[in-house]
């Protein structure tokens, strides 16, 4: 299994397989046929506490891992949802954030091994 990763602002293409979103927070100035979004998982997203204390603060990047990880091995309804659709087809996992390297959809595919 493997889970791809992409800014939802980059072209879709035949291989993103089901493009889900995993930000909180709808990306500015796409519509919802643009995004080509398949499924919004905006709660396995890190809270809004932990969002707005990382602000995308490279220096914070080891603290916002340990702590979203927490939050996302406390988040079993939302694993389990996307468990399902890994096993369903291949997954893209789209965010917003400008940060192609400091962003949850990294910390996700990181620790893939908590979706299987």
């Amino acid at each position: 299994m493997k889970i791809r990763i992409k800014r939802v602002y980059e072209q879709p293409d035949k291989h993103d397989g089901r493009r889900i979103l995993v930000d909180r927070l709808w990306p500015r100035g796409l519509t919802k046929k643009k995004a080509c979004v398949d499924l919004w998982l905006k709660d396995i997203a890190p809270s809004t506490t932990l969002r707005k204390w990382f602000g995308h603060d490279p220096g914070r990047w080891e603290e916002f891992k340990k702590r979203y990880l927490a939050e996302l091995k406390a988040n079993s309804e939302q694993i389990q949802i996307l468990k399902q659709e890994l096993a369903k087809d291949m997954v893209t996992l789209v965010y917003g954030a400008k940060d192609e390297e400091h962003n949850e959809a990294v910390v996700i595919q990181e620790n893939s091994a908590l979706f299987r």
